[in-house]
């Protein structure tokens, strides 16, 4: 499946599994955790497929129990949390194509911002670890608003930062969160074929359009 080309003034990106390969960071921290809660650890791809919803979501699912305490839970939160300070952007980079699509749409005025369900004191730090911070006007993060994707709360807050209407933007993501999300706000949304998609094929996720490298978003964006 491919879209139609979008005339539109600003692009809205979700960050893990569609601008970052960050689930090795992620996978580090997740089992520092458990290592340290004294539970079983938990494979690449496990946590691969638990990524999307935010750390208290990844940390439930990597504990798989559901009769843990709120006390006990929200400690082993800010066990994580203490755990991906130190691992957060040490091995996430890039996706192939990002940056020289980043500077294809920042040269052609296009406008561009982050929407991300991951807190703000560890998105920041990871775009502006990899090199990616410059290029967006607007980074709306998980905690700034009382909901999250798949609410469309988000997203029409980095249209209102980038004084864009939502009428002239899309979104970029690699799952059904950011397709619910985009949908939900009226956007347009494209998704990324080889992200983060909580174990669902991306190929059965309704969407305007399937991308398989970066690089194919700028011809479809036509101003």
């Amino acid at each position: 499946m491919m879209a139609a080309r979008f005339d539109v003034d600003a692009v809205l990106f979700d960050l893990d599994g569609t601008l970052l390969d960050t689930v090795d960071d992620l996978h580090e921290a997740a089992n520092r955790m458990l290592a340290e809660l004294g539970r079983p650890l938990r494979t690449r791809e496990e946590i691969r497929n638990f990524v999307g919803k935010g750390i208290p979501k990844l940390v439930e699912r990597c504990l798989a129990d559901p009769d843990v305490s709120a006390a006990d839970f929200d400690a082993a939160v800010e066990v994580f949390r203490t755990h991906y300070r130190e691992t957060n952007g040490s091995k996430s980079a890039p996706y192939d194509t990002v940056r020289e699509t980043l500077d294809a749409l920042k040269a052609s005025g296009v406008s561009m911002g982050v929407v991300t369900n991951k807190a703000q004191d560890f998105a920041v730090p990871l775009l502006e670890a990899t090199g990616l911070a410059d290029y967006f006007g607007a980074v709306v993060c998980g905690g700034m608003l009382p909901n999250k994707k798949p609410a469309p709360d988000m997203l029409l807050h980095a249209c209102e930062l980038l004084s864009v209407g939502k009428e002239r933007a899309i979104m970029v993501g690699d799952s059904g969160n950011d397709a619910q999300c985009a949908q939900a706000a009226g956007v347009p949304v494209l998704l990324m074929t080889y992200g983060y998609t909580e174990g669902v094929p991306v190929d059965t996720i309704n969407c305007d359009g399937l991308l398989s490298k970066f690089a194919e978003l700028p011809p479809l964006l036509g101003r």
